[in-house]
């Protein structure tokens, strides 16, 4: 899996975790965050007869210091525009309210959305693309259909180019 998947996987971890339960610092919601994967990736390569024993953590590697940099801005960006981002779900979404929608399925748009209304350095069809593999891998076939519908919709709007970047 490429860097940027893996970051955008967790970003939708965080957002679906932020959108249950808003912490009041992000900053450090984040920072637990960040600690909590690298806990859970190192006690998973230990292996399962040594999880939930204290685990020392190594400096970050420079594989996860590339996610967490593509991540963190798509998540601050995501939960800053928030509104803007389910005004055009909430459009696109006929006969859906948007508190129906299942919390994977609309953290998994909120991300997309965000990179096709302000990530000019990601083609908008990129970010579908990542979004459905997403939705398929973390949510249901269906969601995958769900979620690409309602990207599609929202790229038809764009004023820029949907394969290339700005």
């Amino acid at each position: 899996m490429g860097k940027r998947r893996e970051a955008r996987e967790r970003a939708v971890q965080f957002l679906f975790q932020h959108d249950l339960n808003p912490p009041e610092n992000l900053d450090a919601a984040l920072a637990q965050f960040w600690e909590s994967q690298r806990t859970a990736a190192i006690a998973q390569e230990k292996g399962a007869a040594n999880w939930g024993q204290p685990v020392e953590l190594p400096p970050p590697t420079a594989g996860e210091a590339e996610s967490r940099l593509f991540a963190e801005p798509l998540i601050r960006g995501t939960i800053e525009h928030r509104d803007v981002i389910d005004a055009q779900i909430t459009k696109h979404a006929i006969n859906w309210e948007l508190h129906r929608i299942a919390t994977v399925d609309r953290n998994i748009l909120r991300l997309a959305i965000y990179e096709m209304l302000y990530r000019e350095d990601i083609p908008p069809v990129v970010s579908i693309n990542e979004a459905v593999d997403i939705a398929k891998k973390f949510s249901t076939q269906d969601s995958g259909k769900f979620v690409n519908g309602i990207l599609d919709k929202v790229k038809s709007e764009l004023m820029r180019p949907a394969r290339i970047v700005k």
